[in-house]
Parts: C-alpha cells; sequence; structure tokens
C-alpha cells in the first residue's frame, strides 16, 4: 500500500510506516505523477484534487485534515469510486476563538464600543448584535461564547433551521435547546458585527457581494475567516468606508492576496484562524482513524497524539470589561503580531501560515 501525505500535516510523520510506503511532499507540489501508483492521498487544502489530478491513478482514499471540502471535486470522486474522508469540526474551537480574539483587538485598537454583559443596563443603552452567517460546526461555537458574553446573537442558517425544527417536531430536542433563526435580510440590517462561517461550494460562492454588503449598518465590522471565495472582494473594498473595520483570515486567490484589501483591513492573518494545536491534533487524529477503520489498521482505530502538555488556559470572562477581554486573550492568542507579520511580507503569506506557530485554545467557565 502506498500513501502520498502533506508534509505539513502536523503529528503524522511516522503513524503509517508500519502499514504502508508513505511519501511526503508539500501540499502544492503533489501532482498527477507522484500519486499514480499511490492508494491513499492525505492531504490539506493546497491540494487539488479534480480529474487533473486523480485521471489514470490509482488512489482509493482521500483523507483532508481540514473542516472543508472545496479543494476536492467531491462529484468526480462519485463517480469513480474515491472515498473521501474530512476533518469536519475538528479545528470549530480555535475559530471561534479566533473570532473573539479579533473583535475584542479590533474594538481596543479602533475604539469601538462594545456593548454585552451584566452592565449593560448601567450604561443605558442595547447589547452589541453579532450576526452568524452559519452555523455549523464552526458557527454553533462562535454563536456559543457570543451567548456566553451576553451579546444578542442573531443565526441565519436554512438547512440547520430545518433540520433543528425537525428534531423538534419529532421530540429529539427539547425546548430549552431550540434556537431561533433569521432570515439574512434580518440579521444584515440589524448586525453590529456579521461574520461568516458558511462552506465555499456554488450556493455560497460570492455571497457577500454587493446587495449583502448594501444591506448591513453603516459602521459594522464584517468579519472573514470561513473560506476567501464566499467574498467579492471588489464588492467588499467599494463598502469599505461603510464598516468601522474589516477583518480578513482568508482571501481570493490565494497566496496572491490582494494587496489593497489587505491595506483596508483592520486585522489580517494568513489563513490561520483554525490554527490551534488542539485543532491540528483533533485533525491528524480524525483521518488517521478513518483510514485505520477503512484499512482494517486496528491498532489506529483510536490513534491518539502523544507527548502534549496539558492546557490550563481556563478563563473566567463573564464579567469582565473590553479591555480585561483583550488582555486575557492577547496574551494567549498575540493576534497583532500574526497582522503585522503579514503586513509587513505579503507575498510570504504561504510560508507566514506554514511556518504559523500554532497556538493553544482557551476555555471559559
Amino acid at each position: 500500500m502506498k500513501i502520498i501525505a502533506d508534509i505539513d500535516i502536523p503529528f503524522l510523520k511516522g503513524v503509517f510506516e508500519p502499514y504502508a510506503n508513505v511519501i511526503y511532499a508539500k501540499g502544492r507540489e503533489i501532482d498527477s505523477l507522484m500519486i499514480k501508483d499511490a492508494d491513499i492521498l492525505a492531504v490539506r487544502t493546497r491540494t487539488k484534487c479534480n480529474k487533473s489530478l486523480l485521471g489514470g491513478s490509482n488512489v482509493k482514499i482521500i483523507a483532508t485534515a481540514t473542516i472543508g471540502t472545496d479543494h476536492i471535486d467531491l462529484q468526480y470522486c462519485k463517480d469513480n469510486n474515491i472515498i473521501v474522508f474530512n476533518a469536519a469540526g475538528c479545528n470549530s474551537g480555535g475559530v471561534a476563538q479566533y473570532v473573539y480574539t479579533a473583535i475584542f483587538y479590533t474594538a481596543i485598537k479602533k475604539n469601538i464600543d462594545l456593548f454585552f454583559g451584566k452592565n449593560i443596563e448601567s450604561l443605558n443603552a442595547s447589547k452589541t448584535t453579532i450576526g452568524i452567517i452559519g452555523v455549523g460546526h464552526v458557527g454553533s461555537k462562535v454563536a456559543a461564547l457570543g451567548d456566553y458574553f451576553d451579546f444578542d446573537v442573531l443565526r441565519n442558517d436554512p438547512p440547520k433551521e430545518c433540520e433543528q425544527t425537525l428534531a423538534f417536531n419529532n421530540g429529539y430536542l427539547r425546548l430549552d435547546d431550540f434556537k431561533s433563526y433569521y432570515s439574512l435580510d434580518y440579521l444584515l440590517h440589524n448586525s453590529d458585527i456579521v461574520t461568516m462561517h458558511v462552506p465555499l461550494n456554488e450556493t455560497t460562492k460570492f455571497m457577500a457581494s454587493t446587495d449583502f454588503f448594501d444591506k448591513m449598518k453603516n459602521g459594522a465590522v464584517f468579519i472573514n475567516s470561513s473560506r476567501g471565495g464566499v467574498v467579492d472582494e471588489k464588492a467588499l473594498l467599494r463598502y469599505a468606508d461603510k464598516f468601522s473595520a474589516i477583518i480578513c483570515d482568508v482571501w481570493n486567490n490565494e497566496p496572491d492576496i490582494n494587496k489593497e484589501l489587505l491595506n483596508r483591513t483592520a486585522l489580517a492573518t494568513p489563513h490561520i484562524a483554525g490554527y490551534s494545536l488542539e485543532g491540528k491534533i483533533n485533525g491528524t487524529q480524525m483521518i488517521v482513524r478513518q483510514i485505520a477503520d477503512r484499512c482494517n489498521f486496528e491498532k489506529l482505530r483510536n490513534f491518539c497524539v502523544e507527548g502534549i502538555e496539558m492546557n490550563n488556559n481556563i478563563l473566567n470572562l463573564s464579567a469582565l470589561s473590553a479591555k480585561n477581554i483583550y488582555d486575557s486573550l492577547t496574551a494567549i492568542f498575540p493576534i497583532m503580531e500574526t497582522d503585522a507579520s503579514l503586513r509587513a511580507n505579503p507575498n510570504d503569506f504561504e510560508k507566514l501560515r506554514s511556518e504559523y506557530k500554532y497556538r493553544r485554545e482557551f476555555y471559559v467557565k
């Protein structure tokens, strides 16, 4: 058996060697000649798994250590009996924590007032409203943290809304667990912060474009940490003056990012929102277990990454000011340093991403 693996999937080296011949390569360097006689591909987003790559190969399994699968031609794989595994939800905690670190950092940097929590009544102001578009693995955690901080949270996800309603109607969901969902128009008109958490597919490509931005509130914050392709960057630039801040972790045409958009952002990072140590461990463990289960590698069915120090980042942020929350979160994740590195070296996007030092996640109480 032969496995071709992206060399940047952490904690993978040595795992499959007792069972297969494993060849490691940079994701962008994995080509049709390299994989021709391979049985399994273990990839990340930088390997485009389509007919051009897979045609005439022996590949039967593709395992991607990522939440998304937009780099894989799923229809081609289905038509050619290639099984695809992904690591759904693996880095959801890291992305959610990126969003709030970015929000509090930007609020302090740009002097944006955030109204939330127990002291809101004394301020005689309405709570800051966060609109979450896409409430899957990541969006649900963004919503949960929004509830924790006591922001007003608006959720938009028509398929999830339908799924929840069916579960409730069939007695699988309690009323206490029922969440309200809102139309996209309502969310855009009423949110002070809009954050994108949708997959990239034919229905979401460039969904954030002229009409979308036109409906948003003046002075709102716009965040994209999902996929670059869900945003029409030309439209975003036309509306840039409308917003109090733009936060981008993902971009069109990565790694050749739009320098004009970079200069208009309040915070810019090189597609590392999900790059927590815990998220990377989860992603590798999930694809190893999936491959092991399919290939009957008994000793790897419950594979766990070993030798990692316990994470003691347990924080009580529920009654703190925005400045104190900013201090706590940036001490764990100095997001301003990542922003500065990208601004100083935008042409090194891929290098900054591949050499990024995984941060630890935090837990709230």
